[in-house]
C-alpha cells in the first residue's frame, strides 16, 4: 500500500501531508510528537490532568494549522512543542488570574459587614432618633435629669447638686421624664 508512512519520511514532509488532510500521515505525527507534547505539559502544569487536555489541544492544533509550519524558521519538533509550551504557560496564567480573582472577590466579601451586622447598625440608629425625638418632647428640667441620670450615670444626690434642684424635685422630674419617655416610645410599663 502506498500510503503506508515511513518515519523516515520526515516530519516536515509529514506535517505537509497533514496540511492536505492526510489523516494517515497526522497519525504518524501524533505518535512521534505526542509523548514529547505531554512531557513538556506535565513538566510545566505539574497536573497530569491538565497536561492531558493541554496535549490534546495541542494535537488539535497542530491538525488545524500544519499548513502554517514553515520549514526556514525552525524544526517541525520545535514548532509543535513550542505551540505546547505556549498553551501550557497560558494554562497556568490563566489559573492564576482565576486564584487571583477568588482572593480579591474572599477579600472584599471579608471587607463588607454582614447584613445582620449592617441590619443590627440601621436599627440602633433609629432607635437612637426615636429616643432623641422622645427626649425633645420631655420639659427642660425633665431631659437635664434623665440625661444627668442616664447618660452620664449620676447619682439622683448628684444629679440634684449639678441643677440645684431639690432631690425630691429630681425624683419627680426624672420619674415623670421616664413616664414619658415609655409612653412616647411606646414601651409598656411593668
Amino acid at each position: 500500500m502506498e500510503d503506508v508512512l515511513r518515519v523516515g519520511d520526515g516530519l516536515p514532509d509529514l506535517l505537509g501531508r497533514v496540511a492536505q488532510g492526510d489523516e494517515a500521515a497526522f497519525v504518524t505525527v501524533y505518535e512521534a510528537v505526542s509523548g514529547s507534547v505531554l512531557g513538556l505539559a506535565r513538566a510545566v502544569l505539574r497536573d497530569r490532568a491538565q497536561a492531558e487536555e493541554v496535549a490534546q489541544e495541542v494535537l488539535v492544533e497542530v491538525w488545524r494549522t500544519a499548513g502554517r509550519y514553515r520549514r526556514d524558521r525552525g524544526t517541525a519538533m520545535a514548532w509543535v512543542l513550542t505551540m505546547a509550551h505556549r498553551r501550557a504557560v497560558d494554562r497556568v496564567r490563566s489559573a492564576q488570574a482565576s486564584a487571583d480573582r477568588e482572593r480579591r472577590a474572599a477579600r472584599l466579601e471579608s471587607a463588607l459587614p454582614a447584613f445582620d451586622q449592617v441590619s443590627e447598625a440601621v436599627e440602633d440608629r433609629l432607635e437612637r432618633e426615636r429616643v432623641r425625638h422622645c427626649l425633645a418632647a420631655l420639659t427642660e428640667l425633665q431631659r437635664q435629669s434623665v440625661a444627668l441620670a442616664y447618660y452620664r450615670g449620676l447619682t439622683y444626690r448628684e444629679v440634684s447638686d449639678v441643677l440645684s434642684v431639690p432631690l425630691g424635685t429630681v425624683k419627680t422630674r426624672l420619674r415623670d421624664g421616664l413616664l414619658r419617655l415609655r409612653g412616647c416610645l411606646g414601651v409598656s410599663g411593668s
